[in-house]
């Protein structure tokens, strides 16, 4: 089974790309051939800064190796180091219907959040759908907000399957429900976009200061309240155990503790949770080649299939 997926440097990344993409991008990788890459060329739709962009790229490859990536079992490389999939994303455009691409949700969203309609954010689609066909995949570990991309892979796949003959297999969605949507501080998905971010590896004051800024009702600290609407509970439920997680629902339940209080355990939870992937971190940020190697062989690798794959489409559509 060979797995693929990405991530955008498009900023620091915080818990929310984490438990969204990452923790399961991890624990996928014992279970197949994996292929991870950093989506600078997606970048581009939002980011125009070249150094911002180079240093973001970089920052993502130490954070996914921090959190436990093994590029002994997992393919780490950067999008633009496999520039076939460039040619690839204009071939599928010449058979992608515009309505199929209209219909996108991302694009309305990212749209009515004030990004600017390029070309490129309207076709984001087609690129994502060659990052995938590129490798050949067969698992594509997406949340649930996400599997409309890979439902527009799938149709245009079949389309190109039926108009040159069968060039593309067809890739599963691995739709990880267990966390769809990660909140932010304000209840609200957690984005960099929408600066209600907590990252992974911020220093101590500013995670606290975004801990305890997390937007809160206004139950009196002797009442009663609700877990289930609680974006403190949701939080600490992605760090605890199970028995945690039933411990502070009694307290939630019981009243007599403030949210103050609640957002103390929620942050203590989370800088344990991450204290040894921040000793990982400071292992591999001494080490001046790993990240240049890792990226080197993870790229040479994704390279050999993608010049495969793309031999078997230039034959096909007569090039």
């Amino acid at each position: 089974m060979r797995i693929l997926s990405g991530i955008q440097p498009s900023g620091v990344l915080h818990i929310g790309n984490y438990f969204g993409m990452m923790q399961p991008a991890i624990a996928l990788q014992a279970e197949g051939e994996a292929f991870y890459f950093i989506a600078d060329y997606h970048a581009l739709t939002s980011l125009h800064n070249p150094e911002a962009l180079r240093e973001n790229s970089r920052r993502v490859a130490v954070d996914f190796l921090a959190c436990g990536l093994n590029p002994e079992r997992a393919a780490l490389f950067l999008q633009s180091a496999v520039p076939q999939v460039t040619e690839l994303t204009w071939i599928l455009s010449t058979i992608a219907p515009m309505g199929l691409l209209e219909r996108a949700h991302s694009y309305k969203d990212k749209i009515a959040r004030g990004m600017a309609a390029s070309a490129g954010l309207f076709n984001y689609p087609v690129l994502m759908a060659a990052d995938i066909l590129i490798y050949d995949s067969d698992t594509v570990p997406v949340g649930k907000d996400q599997k409309q991309h890979i439902e527009i892979t799938r149709d245009l796949a079949v389309k190109m399957n039926e108009t040159f003959g069968e060039i593309f297999k067809l890739p599963e969605p691995r739709i990880n429900a267990a966390t769809e949507v990660v909140p932010g501080i304000d209840g609200q998905k957690m984005s960099k976009s929408y600066h209600n971010n907590i990252d992974i590896f911020g220093d101590e004051k500013e995670t606290r200061k975004r801990v305890m800024s997390i937007v809160t009702d206004s139950t009196p600290v002797e009442m009663p309240k609700d877990p289930a609407g609680s974006t403190i509970f949701q939080l600490y439920s992605l760090f605890a155990s199970k028995n945690e997680v039933g411990g502070i629902r009694e307290q939630f339940q019981k009243g007599g503790t403030g949210y103050g209080d609640f957002k103390k355990q929620l942050f203590e939870k989370l800088w344990d949770y991450f204290a040894p992937m921040r000793k990982r971190r400071e292992e591999i940020l001494a080490d001046k080649s790993y990240i240049d190697d890792v990226l080197t062989r993870g790229a040479k690798r994704a390279n050999e299939i993608a010049d495969q794959v793309m031999q078997r489409v230039r034959t096909a559509i007569g090039l």
